[in-house]
């Protein structure tokens, strides 16, 4: 799909005003004294707050206003269809586990993604942490980090050896026992090796501070605004595989072609 530059502004200005509101939403209940979660699972603690319902609403009711015509794909609400050939990926708190704890590394996840192909491929994407106070934006010739301290622009790091990479997952046993067996084939080799990061590893990686996230399990929510961000900020974004991976799985984000290839070579040498 082709998006000219005032589309591609009219996308940016409505993915900022999405995320305001979901930062309103969440920071109204973080850290509050009584904040309660539901389980959505049965075998893990998979937990939804009324935060995450509240910051999902009500960037579904600016879209309703502003992009009627858009799909939406919701952590929480699910799909509407749309018939722009766009659809907007929501993930409303994104490390629901770390807002109930009090970290500040949950984030809001919002992309743009082309949805007329067979898979959507992330447009643009934003990863706003508004407890910090930073967003990191990646599209539409765009790659800066906006925060406390101004302005920057997202780079990605250099190539390196794995052996002085800075490795990143958000749960040590990764996802099944064969995933877990994968990931550390790579972790040893890697110099610091660092857990419980949520969607804030994803954009350490674009601000150029770390050199591999890898994770399992993941949905389109999670990764499709990551994907924009580090890509944009010339990191890549594959499967276990080195395949495009716009709905989700197995994950592997590096900041740049040569680490990405040392990692992938080990995921896939059991």
């Amino acid at each position: 799909m082709k998006i000219d530059t005032v589309l591609a502004e009219e996308l940016a200005d409505v993915a900022g005003e999405l995320a305001d509101a979901a930062r309103a939403a969440t920071l109204l209940h973080f850290r509050q004294a009584g904040l309660d979660a539901e389980n959505k699972e049965v075998e893990r603690f998979d937990p939804v707050t009324v935060a995450d319902r509240l910051s999902e609403r009500q960037m579904r009711e600016i879209l309703a206003r502003r992009r009627p015509q858009d799909g939406i794909l919701g952590e929480e609400y699910g799909t509407s269809p749309g018939t722009s050939g766009l659809c907007w990926v929501l993930d409303p708190i994104d490390g629901t586990r770390g807002y109930l704890a009090g970290t500040p590394t949950w984030g809001v996840l919002i992309s743009v993604a082309d949805a007329t192909g067979p898979e959507m491929r992330p447009l643009y994407g934003l990863i706003d942490q508004p407890h910090i106070g930073e967003r990191f934006e990646g599209g539409f010739g765009r790659a800066r980090l906006t925060g406390p301290r101004g302005e920057m622009p997202l780079r990605a790091r250099p190539a390196r050896a794995l052996s002085e990479a800075i490795l990143f997952t958000t749960f040590p046993e990764v996802g099944s026992a064969e995933e877990g067996a994968a990931f550390r084939r790579v972790a040893p080799k890697a110099r610091l090796v660092r857990y419980g990061m949520d969607c804030y590893a994803y954009a350490l990686i674009a601000a150029g501070q770390i050199d591999l996230v890898i994770e399992a399990g993941l949905q389109a929510y999670d990764v499709q605004a990551p994907i924009a961000v580090i890509e944009a900020a010339g990191g890549i974004v594959t499967d276990w595989q080195g395949r495009p991976c716009p709905m989700g799985g197995r994950v592997l984000a590096a900041a740049n072609p040569q680490i990405h290839a040392e990692a992938l070579a080990l995921l896939n040498a059991g």
